[in-house]
């Protein structure tokens, strides 16, 4: 009976749009397998997703206090995923020139998805007992700290997009906890420089050539300039409506590189159009707004800041993977969330997810 009281709690819309998203990237994982005739990606697809959900009805058990009030346990989670971090760069196996995941027979873990998560925990925690002290530079400093050492170990994977992403997380918790103007601005000016400097001293070949075709797209139209090219074209084939599950041209014929992970938008626009995008960015947008919401309802800023930092990743996500496809950014390879191919960026989300509505029920007992 407990199980079913807790099940009557549960925020359904958040799961809905979640499974619809899902469901989205499954009609495309499956469209994309229609011309090699191999669906074991749909199929371990199938399965991340019910690993998922029941991953996330088994978190929304465990009371969210016990990660606020307990920092110990906490910093295990953060040193944990330091250790998996480094790992890589010793036992990970090297996959399109980057170590980024470990390989666990027909399955590859990417740490760097559960480390997304810990750090949201921590820095809801850092920042939930100094918000009256955003004032000192200092707490700016030591939280970016947190950041830097996976960022770190991210670099030398090297996965400059995964990097983006943290630190775009860092500055959006940032601004929810309160930065002032002028420290927000010197960030600004202090990552204008690291970039600046990382480009003559720290950025591969590859990586510059992947900014300058973003700038140029003539440059090397048949190397690195050609997936945003055709990602392009397959965006132009969709018109209003598409050209139908496993009928588009640059996604069917092999045109589109990635087209289950950082190019699925493309073929999602390609195949169902306008319409099919549309739906697509309102049930993204649908899914923020019901974690802002639930946010705003709190009374406390530990899970606040939790939610907001969760809300933040996913926008950062989505619009960095979106602005690829329309080649708005240049490409990182960033996967678009619930929607593209892998376990363990669904694993990780599910579980946030679990997080979140243990938050909420603890809300709807106190409204």
């Amino acid at each position: 009976m407990e199980i079913l009281r807790q099940a009557q709690k549960l925020d359904w819309v958040l799961i809905a749009i979640a499974t619809a998203l899902v469901a989205f990237g499954l009609l495309l994982i499956y469209s994309c397998s229609l011309s090699s005739g191999d669906f074991l990606n749909f199929q371990k697809q199938i399965i991340f997703f019910g690993l998922g959900i029941s991953l996330m009805f088994l978190v929304s058990f465990f009371d969210y206090r016990g990660f606020k009030n307990n920092p110990y346990l906490i910093l295990a989670a953060y040193f944990f995923c330091l250790l998996a971090l480094a790992g890589l760069l010793f036992f990970g196996p090297e996959i399109r020139g980057v170590k980024g995941w470990y390989k666990v027979g027909p399955v590859s873990l990417d740490p760097i998805e559960f480390t997304k998560l810990v750090l949201i925990i921590l820095l809801a925690k850092y920042f939930s007992l100094r918000h009256v002290e955003m004032y000192r530079v200092r707490h700016i400093l030591l939280s970016g700290f947190y950041i830097s050492l996976p960022a770190a170990l991210i670099f030398f994977q090297p996965d400059m997009g995964s990097v983006m992403v943290l630190v775009f997380l860092w500055i959006g918790v940032l601004l929810i906890s309160g930065i002032k103007l002028r420290h927000f601005l010197a960030l600004t000016f202090c990552g204008l420089l690291v970039f600046a400097s990382s480009w003559m001293f720290l950025l591969k070949d590859y990586q510059k050539e992947r900014v300058v075709s973003f700038i140029q797209p003539q440059f090397e139209p048949l190397g690195i300039g050609w997936s945003q090219t055709q990602a392009k074209i397959a965006i132009g084939n969709g018109g209003l409506l598409g050209q139908g599950i496993g009928q588009g041209s640059q996604t069917q014929y092999g045109f589109l590189s990635e087209p289950q992970t950082d190019f699925i938008f493309s073929a999602l626009a390609e195949e169902t159009g306008l319409a099919g995008v549309t739906v697509l960015l309102t049930l993204f947008s649908l899914f923020i707004w019901r974690l802002l919401k639930i946010a705003s309802r709190v009374q406390s800023n530990f899970p606040r800041l939790f939610i907001s930092g969760l809300a933040v990743l996913l926008a950062v996500q989505i619009f960095i993977n979106i602005g690829m496809n329309l080649g708005l950014l240049p490409i990182i390879g960033i996967p678009l969330p619930f929607v593209s191919y892998g376990g363990s960026g669904m694993l990780m989300f599910f579980t946030a997810l679990g997080i979140l509505q243990n938050i909420k029920t603890g809300v709807d007992r106190t409204s």
